[in-house]
């Protein structure tokens, strides 16, 4: 296992007030023992905080490239996310991660979170019923998912797996999104990541132990929670 990648989505308000706490807490806690590359991506190197790691540690900037064509971030983001996989990631690692900035890690993240295609239950719906699930619900949308279908509702903070599955993903955001854009039609992000996990099960489920809100009490069923979330838009 030569490798595990976990790339920030950093925009530029929140930088300052949760890169570092990030950095540090997934330094502690994520993949211990095993060799980790942080890749993170951001347009202003100037808001990177000084950075300290561990043995088997190492990180690498890698600069967004915009399109004018493009305002929504989510999708800049994601195309810069392709752009560096096919250029370099694929061949340094086996596994990688595609993380927000605004969690804190706080018990082990380790090698039971590796998959082929790994997807995190959202905390919030957990013990939700589909029917109420905030899927996207128009018809109008290429990510559409009708009332009555769909078993999870999934996180858009964490989602994971080979960079084949990730570039898949990836690959069916993109034709989602502008397909949507060629209809005069927006969506969120989240919702496109639940239709392509609707269509492409996961091979890994992780529990909402591994991004819980501390604003909530854990239930029963969580007994230490791995990663908190800061519920803050991102």
């Amino acid at each position: 296992m030569p490798g595990t990648f976990v790339l920030f989505f950093l925009f530029h308000r929140f930088v300052d007030q949760y890169l570092q706490q990030f950095i540090q807490s997934a330094n502690k806690h994520f993949m211990s023992g095993y060799n980790v590359i942080f890749y993170i991506l951001m347009e202003d190197f100037s808001k990177l905080p000084p950075i300290e790691l561990g043995p088997l540690r190492t990180f690498k900037l890698c600069i967004v490239l915009r399109q004018h064509v493009w305002k929504d971030l989510n999708y800049i983001y994601m195309r810069n996310l392709n752009i560096y996989i096919l250029e370099h990631i694929q061949y340094e690692v086996d596994f990688l991660f595609s993380m927000t900035v605004n969690q804190i890690f706080k018990n082990n993240f380790g090698v039971e979170a590796l998959g082929k295609s790994v997807a995190q239950l959202h905390a919030w719906w957990y013990f939700g019923h589909a029917k109420n699930f905030p899927y996207e619900r128009s018809p109008n949308s290429a990510v559409f998912i009708p009332f009555g279908e769909g078993d999870f509702y999934y996180h858009g903070a964490i989602f994971g797996g080979t960079p084949y599955e990730v570039l898949a993903f990836i690959e069916e955001y993109k034709k989602g999104v502008q397909n949507d854009a060629r209809s005069g039609f927006k969506s969120a992000y989240e919702h496109y990541l639940n239709k392509y996990l609707f269509i492409n099960k996961p091979t890994k489920l992780l529990s909402p132990e591994y991004n819980w809100d501390p604003n909530f009490r854990p239930p029963p069923q969580i007994k230490h929670v791995k990663i908190e979330w800061q519920s803050k838009s991102i």
